[in-house]
């Protein structure tokens, strides 16, 4: 037997069909038109790393369904599927193509958990299909797709939450309030840490392509190229045709914070050095990375570092930010705690550790047709990735670069214009207007 909810939004389509056809109109509706409350069905497309959290993420909350798993190899969705099954007790559709999930009218919204390279396409894809999205950090792979999903997701009028999940956090959102409200003066710096384990991955050449791949769409927007394990599943983020290195992975929750805690856009001024010191693998990013981004009209600079083995941690920190005032300073510490250390003698001030829900926060805002409800929206997702990429841009030339954050380009350099974009591979383009 059919719920009343189920046979309300039967009703409702029925209805408005048949109103349609009479009007000569199209008369295919998305589904989170028949009311707030209905259930929002949800597809994960990437489900090898993090699209598992996105999995126990969304089917955790109230009235939300978890309907369809998508990954281009067909091997990690039927393990991902027989998961879920085991989990929650009822069998979840897989896809193989996110084409195919797009054109399914009955899901409301995509949790997008691809590598990078594939972020900002998939995206506006979903808006331009009418989907909601919940799109991984970076929200893109370079600067210029960062703004185009901005474009699409106005365009569209989509909610687009980016994953930069620390903004949901109730301990860092008071902790934005305390640097706002001037609890250790004058903000002038903020440093970035990202110091993760990252070992030798080697160099395991090239190999056929395993069973239940689709490489081709695997690499999609990517010029392609001979498959090697040396991409697959993981340390792909260590190669610019796919990665950001680790400024572009877990370190775009830190950019992130930099730029929300100074209350700055992109820099004017950037500077970025580093290398490979430790292994003679084939990563092409670098291990360490130093990145200084200057904010001269404001006053004010961010540092970012990282390292990639052994290394102290900075009062307490490998993963976090340090914010820098006259007055004192403040240790962010992951995702859920600070702490406040005030006047010459450190005195400890305000401090806290308390979390939140990044997927509940985007699923209220879907609910609402509200984008102003979200703690991490579209636009982070093109300026904390961009400063990455500026970051990133300016290692690889080896030089400092004066950059325009009104225009989005770098001044007087044709060769660093050139890398805020890249080459797009048909059919899987980035297009001018989306």
């Amino acid at each position: 037997m059919k719920s009343t909810l189920e046979s309300r939004r039967d009703f409702l389509k029925t209805a408005a069909t048949g109103s349609l056809a009479v009007m000569g109109m199209p008369t295919i509706i998305p589904s989170h038109a028949f009311g707030a409350n209905d259930r929002i069905r949800v597809a994960v497309i990437g489900v090898n790393g993090r699209g598992k959290d996105h999995i126990s993420g969304f089917s955790r909350l109230k009235d939300v369904e978890v309907v369809t798993l998508c990954d281009v190899d067909k091997v990690v969705a039927a393990e991902r599927a027989a998961d879920f099954e085991k989990t929650y007790n009822r069998k979840v559709h897989t896809e193989q193509d996110l084409r195919r999930v797009y054109e399914d009218k009955n899901i409301d919204a995509v949790s997008i958990a691809t590598p990078n390279h594939w972020h900002a396409l998939a995206a506006i894809w979903a808006c331009q299909a009418g989907k909601d999205v919940y799109v991984e950090k970076p929200g893109a792979h370079n600067l210029y797709e960062g703004r185009k999903l901005v474009e699409a997701a106005a365009k569209y009028n989509r909610i687009v939450q980016h994953g930069v999940q620390l903004r949901s956090s109730v301990a860092i959102q008071e902790a934005i309030k305390h640097l706002r409200d001037g609890l250790i003066g004058k903000v002038y710096m903020a440093r970035g840490l990202v110091f993760k384990w990252r070992p030798d991955i080697g160099n395991q050449g090239t190999s056929p392509v395993p069973e239940g791949l689709n490489w081709d769409m695997w690499q999609g927007p990517a010029q392609t190229k001979a498959f090697s394990k040396n991409y697959v599943h993981y340390n792909w983020h260590w190669f610019w045709d796919y990665g950001n290195g680790d400024i572009g992975n877990q370190g775009i929750h830190e950019t992130d914070l930099c730029m929300w805690g100074l209350d700055v856009g992109l820099p004017e001024e950037i500077s970025s050095s580093g290398g490979k010191f430790l292994w003679n693998d084939c990563k092409e990013t670098p291990e360490t990375l130093t990145s200084v981004y200057k904010y001269p009209k404001e006053g004010k600079v961010i540092q970012f570092e990282v390292r990639p083995w052994m290394t102290n941690k900075e009062d307490g920190v490998e993963i976090g930010n340090l914010f820098y005032g006259d007055k004192g300073y403040m240790v962010v510490n992951g995702y859920n705690e600070y702490k406040t250390y005030l006047g010459k003698e450190r005195t400890p001030g305000p401090a806290n550790k308390a979390g939140g829900d990044h997927y509940l926060n985007f699923i209220e805002a879907v609910r609402a047709r509200d984008k102003s409800k979200l703690n991490g929206p579209v636009e982070t997702a093109h300026l904390a990735s961009g400063i990455a990429h500026l970051g990133n841009i300016s290692y690889r030339l080896g030089r400092t670069l004066k950059f325009d954050p009104k225009k989005e380009q770098f001044i007087g350099d044709a060769e660093a214009n050139g890398m805020l974009t890249r080459k797009y591979r048909a059919p899987y383009l980035v297009p001018q207007q989306v």
